[in-house]
């Protein structure tokens, strides 16, 4: 399947801040300051730097490949954007300078790659930016096909006095994928953000991971690292180079 790296951020790079400003990055930021234990992180699929700059803001130096140019455009406007080392690219494939002692893929970033060939490569080419002993960091929500009606769903985000935030949805269970568009409505207006997702089931990561050399860590149901269980919708799974003590 083609795969353009760069479209998701030509539909979203000028709203993006605005949309996602009620998800706080506080808890995040601290379980992954206290994962990289003072070394360098590296974030695929940086974006405007919703992580990446609090990281910064603690001392730890940041670098990131990013699909979008717009995206980092967004990123290099902002204070402490100058400070951070972006390759503009694919990361599958696209390689920053450095060993690092946490690669970090967040906001179910992993799904946006077309299918499960491309979402190999970027978990080896996380395992070849790690120093020994480093981590990979993978965000993602828990695949629920139960939700979808006939194939289709649409759900409310966010719901508040000033925006609604909805997202309409298909699923292909053949392959995994879903086609998707957020509908953001303010008053300015309405804005469309179309993305698809090639989804997995943690355990499907969890071979992906052991095929790039790493061994899975942790599992938590959030950022709040509350233990991970049947009900859980969303996961953060730390893996470790299989080469650490």
């Amino acid at each position: 399947m083609s795969f353009d790296a760069s479209a998701y951020g030509r539909y979203v790079a000028d709203v993006y801040d605005e949309t996602y400003a009620y998800l706080t990055p506080d808890s995040a930021v601290q379980v992954l300051a206290e994962l990289a234990e003072g070394g360098p992180v590296c974030e695929f699929g940086i974006g405007t730097g919703r992580l990446a700059l609090p990281l910064v803001e603690r001392g730890l130096t940041v670098a990131g490949i990013e699909g979008s140019s717009d995206m980092v455009a967004g990123l290099r406007s902002k204070a402490g954007g100058d400070r951070i080392d972006v390759a503009v690219g694919d990361f599958t494939h696209t390689r920053v300078p450095g060993d690092f002692a946490l690669v970090l893929l967040a906001f179910n970033t992993v799904f946006a790659l077309p299918d499960q060939a491309a979402q190999v490569a970027c978990f080896r080419n996380a395992a070849a930016h790690l120093r020994p002993g480093g981590r990979f960091v993978v965000e993602a929500w828990v695949p629920d096909p139960a939700a979808f009606r006939n194939g289709s769903a649409l759900r409310p985000v966010r719901v508040a006095e000033d925006e609604v935030l909805l997202e309409a949805a298909l699923l292909h269970p053949a392959e995994q994928r879903m086609t998707t568009t957020k509908v953001r409505l303010t008053a300015g207006g309405v804005h469309l953000l179309p993305a698809n997702h090639r989804y997995a089931w943690p355990a499907e990561l969890d071979l992906m991971a052991e095929l790039a050399g790493l061994r899975r860590e942790h599992r938590w149901a959030g950022w709040t690292r509350l233990p991970f269980g049947d009900d859980s919708r969303e996961h953060v799974s730390v893996y470790r180079r299989a080469d650490s003590a």
